[in-house]
């Protein structure tokens, strides 16, 4: 399968790194976080069909900004303008806060896209965090994170594998997102970009979106969604029921279904994405 990597320069300035992997139609994929970079979806996505194209969000992973070139959340819908008016008529799949993303630009570009798929998607309503975060500060007292911790910190691997008891390190933080924690082994490790997420965030304030969101095309639109997901699926159900968009809902799958399953998440997102030519 052909892979290109290679940067685009947006019109303010920004050079996004943009890696491409096969042929046919392309399907732009936005990375989640916010600012956390495209590699962990690799090389899940690119099961999809086509010609495949991700990209590292501004200020994150490879791409870069000048000083005081804007990163808030609207120089990301930006963005996705930019990569799209690049690659020419796409579909577009947005991956937890790039769902999010993802639902945005098709709200306010409407007939942009051709087909928009949303995996794990952040809500469209900031009211969702407060029970994300319970959760996720619940799963790091389990049994199985408590001692997978106390396991690591006896282990010597700090000061013989370093670089190893980082990747295990980070491993605990995201097992909360699993509904088996221990596929949280098979998680790519990420660093998200403190200053750009925070700048994001802020920009967005106490967002409620969900007026735009009803009005996307709902016969062009799917939603996919973990059951033990930390972020509520009902609450996504709500989200594609505003739009008339079609919601599957995936049995014990937490946040992570191209890990947690990855068979019936692709089938649905190329059956739903169809021909690549």
């Amino acid at each position: 399968m052909a892979a290109l990597d290679r940067f685009l320069t947006t019109p303010d300035g920004a050079s996004l790194f943009v890696h491409e992997i096969g042929e046919g139609r392309p399907v732009v994929v936005l990375h989640g976080g916010p600012a956390a970079g495209l590699d962990y979806l690799l090389p899940a996505f690119a099961r999809l069909p086509g010609r495949v194209v991700l990209y590292d969000q501004r200020g994150c992973g490879r791409s870069t900004v000048a000083p005081g070139t804007a990163l808030d959340f609207d120089a990301n819908l930006r963005d996705v303008g930019a990569v799209l008016d690049d690659v020419g008529a796409a579909d577009l799949v947005g991956y937890s806060f790039g769902g999010l993303m993802a639902m945005m630009y098709a709200a306010r570009n409407p007939g942009r896209i051709a087909r928009l798929a949303l995996a794990s998607a952040a809500p469209p309503h900031h009211g969702f965090r407060a029970a994300l975060d319970a959760a996720l500060a619940a799963a790091q007292s389990s049994p199985w994170v408590s001692a997978e911790r106390e396991a690591l910190e006896r282990s010597g691997l700090r000061e013989l594998h370093p670089e190893e008891y980082r990747r295990r390190r980070f491993t605990l933080t995201v097992a909360g997102y699993f509904a088996d924690a221990r596929l949280a082994h098979g998680l790519v490790p990420f660093k998200v970009q403190a200053r750009t997420a925070e700048v994001i965030r802020g920009s967005m304030g106490e967002f409620d979106f969900r007026d735009e969101v009803a009005g996307l095309d709902g016969a062009r639109t799917l939603f996919v969604h973990g059951d033990a997901d930390p972020i509520d699926w009902r609450i996504l159900h709500g989200t594609a029921a505003s739009c008339g968009a079609r919601f599957e809902l995936l049995t014990a799958c937490g946040h992570v279904p191209y890990l947690e399953a990855a068979e019936p998440f692709f089938s649905i997102l190329r059956a739903f994405l169809g021909d690549a030519s």
